[in-house]
């Protein structure tokens, strides 16, 4: 009886379940694994980039002497001081009056032992009304500066080449005589419609500011725009005569019919003490302005006044 019970005592614990072992990740655990690998993943990078990119940009980084200049070093050719010492030059190249006082003057501006180079005879040359009209920049360092002028009486171009050290000038070259510049060709003067009306309003009141522009000064807030400046003639430099020609566009360029541009054609009385004093006549000058006007509603306004381009064949 004894062995049957515990037979049966065997039995019952075979068909009792047995108990099941957790599995690996149950519970989160695996995500947790998962989660520290990225952390670390995370860390390593942040670390290695903290000290590798400095290490890398400061390999890559110019140095100072490389991003700037070195003191004295000039980025472009000064080409103001440039036409300043070629027109003293020029004007000292054309003089030769006088051969000695010429080449000790000319040692200021040639190399040293270039002077004889620059020798002319006595009288050969002779310049004047000097002027600068072009500066051709080659680079930093060379230029070419043409100087007009009028040589033995005609009209003639002197190319004065300049080197620039940054800090200093000196002549390059010999210079070289050239024709002068040629005169330009106008073109055909635009054709625009015109409104007459407006010419009309306007011939008085352009009519009153000329006369106070060169005479009244006083008066000159009469005729011009609220908020706008215009600053009068001299005293007793001109006197008006009279307003010749007023023309108006049809249309403003602007597209603000309020306010045009107004080319207007003056005659001036020039004063002169000697003459009035013999009874003679103090000549006039005919001269062209660009006047913008503006309409308030009851009268026009001068805005701004300036020379004409164009007012040959306009």
């Amino acid at each position: 009886m004894a062995k049957v019970r515990e037979r049966a005592d065997d039995d019952h614990d075979l068909d009792a379940p047995r108990p099941r072992r957790p599995r690996a990740g149950a519970g989160g655990r695996w995500w947790v694994g998962v989660g520290r690998v990225l952390l670390w993943a995370f860390l390593i990078v942040v670390l290695f980039n903290g000290i590798w990119f400095p290490i890398r940009n400061g390999f890559s980084l110019p140095t100072s002497s490389a991003a700037e200049p070195e003191a004295g070093q000039s980025s472009e050719f000064p080409e103001t001081s440039a036409a300043a010492f070629a027109l003293r030059f020029a004007d000292t190249y054309l003089d030769t009056t006088d051969p000695e006082a010429r080449r000790s003057a000319l040692a200021a501006f040639v190399p040293e032992g270039e002077v004889d180079s620059l020798d002319l005879p006595e009288g050969s040359l002779d310049g004047e009304n000097l002027t600068v009209v072009a500066i051709d920049v080659i680079n930093d360092h060379n230029a070419l500066v043409v100087v007009r002028a009028h040589v033995n009486d005609e009209p003639m171009s002197l190319q004065v080449p300049v080197y620039s050290d940054g800090e200093a000038l000196v002549l390059s070259g010999r210079p070289a005589l050239l024709a002068a510049p040629a005169q330009a060709t106008l073109p055909e003067g635009t054709s625009y419609e015109t409104d007459s009306q407006a010419a009309e309003e306007l011939t008085d009141t352009l009519t009153g500011f000329f006369e106070v522009y060169a005479e009244e000064a006083g008066h000159l807030d009469r005729y011009v725009e609220p908020g706008a400046s215009i600053t009068p003639l001299p005293a007793n430099a001109l006197e008006f005569h009279e307003l010749s020609d007023v023309t108006v566009p049809s249309r403003s360029s602007t597209g603000n019919d309020d306010v045009r541009q107004v080319a207007a054609t003056v005659v001036w009385s020039l004063p002169s003490p000697d003459e009035a004093e013999d009874g003679g006549d103090a000549g006039q000058v005919v001269q062209n302005y660009l006047v913008t006007v503006v309409d308030s509603g009851n009268e026009w306004y001068v805005r701004d006044i300036q020379g004409a381009p164009h007012s040959f064949g306009g």
